[in-house]
């Protein structure tokens, strides 16, 4: 598969999420066979004021390359500037425009899916941003439409194509489905039929046997895995194994998942430094413990943890 002129070895991608894909999960990933990773989603208005913490989010590592940042806003103007700003200060491989959040905080003030209730905004934030960074490809992530009555693919798929919009990767729910509800995979096999650009298919990847489910019945170019790698970044070698043919490796044994996860919080804590590392990973405790003996009660103990020694060792009288 390829972005623009960018060759994905794999058609695995881990999916923008926010408030979880910094660098050191981005970095698990990676190293267990993701081809193309994702920041979590940026502000433009937070990029153009050059806020410390925005911008802390942009950064990233040789290593995870090749690598899209994805910027959100309402502002054709503002969003050009933001992804003009990125390019040049951070230089990533690909720009992807944020069409898909559905949380109203997002969506009140008109970006995020809000866009999917104007294709004119969408139109002009499109095409501002492709002529800001002609250097490097613009990818769209979209849902199907705001609700069941407004669904826009696959309309959308020409207005894009003719912006310079180089992939799209869609999540066929709609804004009020928020996760709720099953996607609808035939929304993606009708995205690819209806235009020459690759399509990316996300939604209701539970297993790697699904990818290939996916193939197979929406013939997308590449899959996006989201909630699937959640504590489990493993996920993408054993995908990586059945695309290849190979056997696919078992999940790990719960004292190596351990291990990882004190790997991860040791990573957050590199990079995010302490004290700001104790709160974002206590989220990745649940998913990495999910299924253990007494999970619930090692993850309120876990949480409700203040430092990172007590972490550490609840982590390590895991049996």
């Amino acid at each position: 598969m390829k972005i623009g002129k960018i060759d994905l070895n794999l058609p695995l991608i881990l999916a923008p999420m926010a408030g979880v894909t910094d660098y050191p999960f981005r970095l698990l990933c990676k190293e267990q066979g993701a081809a193309l990773v994702f920041s979590e989603f940026v502000s433009a208005d937070g990029i153009i004021r050059e806020n410390a913490k925005t911008l802390k989010m942009i950064k990233f590592t040789e290593f995870e390359r090749p690598i899209g940042i994805q910027i959100f806003g309402d502002s054709p103007e503002v969003m050009a500037q933001a992804a003009k700003m990125v390019y040049n200060k951070f230089s990533p491989d690909i720009i992807d425009i944020n069409y898909g959040c559905p949380v109203p905080k997002i969506t009140k003030k008109g970006a995020g899916s809000a866009a999917l209730k104007d294709l004119c905004l969408m139109d002009d934030i499109t095409l501002a941003v492709v002529e800001s960074v002609p250097e490097i490809p613009v990818t769209v992530k979209m849902r199907a439409g705001w609700d069941s009555s407004n669904i826009v693919i696959p309309k959308v798929a020409n207005r894009l194509e003719s912006a310079g919009i180089k992939a799209i990767t869609l999540h066929p729910r709609t804004t009020k489905q928020s996760y709720s509800g099953k996607a609808d995979w035939n929304l993606i096999r009708r995205l690819k039929e209806a235009t020459n650009l690759p399509i990316i298919g996300n939604g209701d990847i539970k297993n790697p046997e699904d990818i290939l489910r996916m193939f197979e019945k929406t013939n997308c170019d590449a899959v996006m895995i989201g909630r699937a790698s959640l504590g489990n970044p493993w996920f993408f070698s054993q995908a990586k194994a059945l695309l290849s043919g190979r056997p696919v490796p078992p999940t790990p044994p719960h004292l190596d998942k351990i291990s990882y996860c004190i790997r991860h919080f040791n990573h957050m804590i590199d990079w995010h430094g302490e004290k700001r590392a104790t709160d974002l990973i206590k989220k990745h405790f649940g998913w990495y413990i999910k299924g253990f003996d007494g999970a619930s009660k090692v993850r309120q103990a876990l949480v409700t943890s203040r430092n990172k020694e007590t972490m550490l060792s609840i982590l390590n009288s895991i049996s």
